[in-house]
């Protein structure tokens, strides 16, 4: 099986293992309704109940109709918002995962016309990325203070007192009922404290790949300056359209697990998931453990960075040296 089939019954089958008294919403728009009807016809298999929602709005402020609306998933068990952005960070999710519904974040966008669901990067094996999960997050969990380097000169310092930190592999058991497509592990960041400089070498998220290697300051945990690159300026204008001063705020760590993504710029998912990156979340973090309210959120992906939890190295250019598991 290939194409968009495979990607749909991985995510049927082994992320949500689907059960067939639950009651299944795909939140999808005009623009990915071919992947949402092969979500569908997956899920059909598995149980009699599930409905399509086509939302209007799209783009990167899809979520606001989603604030608006805390309660539109009462009546489903589990949610996929299957929409090119994500929908993880709105306040109708976290109000449904905090109510036990399962919800899979699979934002579908991409910059290359291929369906996101037939990239290969979606048959990471969710096991060995949750053991590499565990060693990592041993580590960040008994730290207060993460510090990142890298040879392009990243220097960066990231507090996360009291702030735990979590995985992703797609499996929403694993989740505890919460997942996303992007197999990474997270820190929801003290939102106030990030000091240092972040050179972004990687993927600028949504929008694509960072051509242009480009400096960007952080002091008190928000943005202050950015080189002025034709990278740069591409990540200006973006900032610029969200109108919202939170969105400079840096909120996340994420440290990718994925060896079979690769950060291209073609998938905003396979970018941050790629293993031998990290990448800084700004904007909203909520549904992530954090306090910070935005109008949305975006990651900038950077490569083989060196990672400290406190003074105790964990990454060294972009691979775990913490007693890796042996699953290369």
């Amino acid at each position: 099986m290939k194409g968009i089939d495979r990607g749909a019954e991985i995510v049927i089958k082994k992320w949500v293992k689907l059960k067939p008294w639950e009651k299944l919403l795909i939140v999808t728009s005009e623009e990915t309704i071919e992947e949402a009807q092969a979500l569908k016809k997956f899920a059909l298999r598995r149980s009699a109940s599930v409905d399509l929602m086509i939302v209007e709005k799209t783009g990167m402020k899809i979520g606001v109709f989603f604030d608006q609306h805390e309660d539109i998933f009462a009546n489903y068990h589990v949610i996929i918002g299957a929409t090119n952005y994500s929908l993880v960070t709105t306040k109708a999710a976290k109000k449904a995962i905090k109510k036990g519904k399962k919800f899979l974040s699979l934002p579908l966008c991409t910059n290359d016309g291929k369906a996101m669901l037939s990239y290969d990067f979606m048959t990471m094996d969710t096991k060995k990325s949750k053991m590499l999960a565990m060693v990592i997050m041993k580590y960040l969990n008994s730290a207060s203070v993460i510090h990142i380097t890298s040879k392009n000169g990243t220097d960066l310092k990231v507090y996360k007192r009291n702030r735990k930190a979590g995985f992703f592999n797609g499996v929403l058991k694993d989740g505890k009922g919460y997942s996303s497509a992007s197999i990474e592990v997270y820190v929801p960041i003290e939102e106030t404290k990030s000091e240092g400089v972040m050179v972004l070498d990687g993927s600028l998220g949504y929008i694509g790949k960072a051509d242009y290697p480009t400096k960007i300051d952080i002091s008190q945990g928000k943005i202050t300056k950015i080189e002025d690159t034709i990278t740069g300026c591409q990540l200006q204008e973006y900032l610029k359209s969200y109108d919202d001063e939170r969105v400079w705020v840096a909120s996340e760590l994420g440290i990718g697990l994925n060896s079979q993504s690769k950060c291209r710029g073609k998938c905003y998912i396979e970018d941050e998931s790629a293993y031998g990156t990290f990448h800084i979340g700004f904007g909203r973090n909520l549904a992530l453990g954090g306090v910070h309210e935005a109008s949305g959120h975006y990651d900038l992906v950077c490569r083989e960075p060196n990672i400290y939890a406190d003074n105790r190295q964990i990454m060294m250019e972009g691979k775990i040296i913490t007693p890796e598991p042996e699953v290369y």
